[in-house]
């Protein structure tokens, strides 16, 4: 015998059954909010990490202050090479028989320290005509010596950067 209620037995499956899926859409939409949520703490976290970004920017900074340094060593070690060959490559020619100039012309470093000399201040003009000679000769020994600056400022010895 069954008991008798307001509603009969098909109407109650079926407000079972939909009752059933409408639980079972709010757990659905339950889960998705929380993988949204668990998202959104991911992107927040690699975004707003600032001292990793920190990290890495300063990583990336002492890497490329380090090849700066080894571009700049390699660059002064250059220098020093070319500045060396072209002194002797300025002596040699300027000693050589097939040089463009005549006997009286000077050097490029000769005539750089002789400018020099030809720029002195009007006190070192009071200075006796002697002492300027041997100022000169004193000059002109000088830029025989590979360790002094060309006229374009680079020096041709090691004694320039100690």
């Amino acid at each position: 015998i069954e008991d008798e209620t307001q509603v009969s037995r098909a109407t109650q499956g079926e407000q079972d059954n939909y009752e059933m899926h409408v639980r079972a859409a709010n757990i659905v939409r339950a889960g998705e909010s929380l993988m949204k949520l668990v998202s959104d703490l991911k992107q927040f976290l690699i975004l707003n990490d600032f001292p990793s970004v920190n990290e890495a920017i300063n990583q990336r900074n002492q890497q490329l202050k380090s090849l700066q340094e080894e571009c700049d060593k390699k660059l002064i070690a250059l220098r020093d090479e070319i500045s060396i060959d072209l002194y002797e490559l300025e002596e040699e020619y300027y000693s050589s028989s097939y040089s463009l100039c005549d006997s009286n012309d000077l050097p490029l470093c000769e005539a750089y320290w002789r400018q020099d000399l030809a720029t002195l201040s009007p006190e070192s003009l009071s200075i006796p005509l002697t002492a300027a000679t041997a100022e000169q000769s004193v000059a002109t020994s000088q830029s025989s010596t590979p360790s002094h600056p060309h006229v374009n400022g680079h020096g041709a010895g090691p004694t320039e950067h100690s």
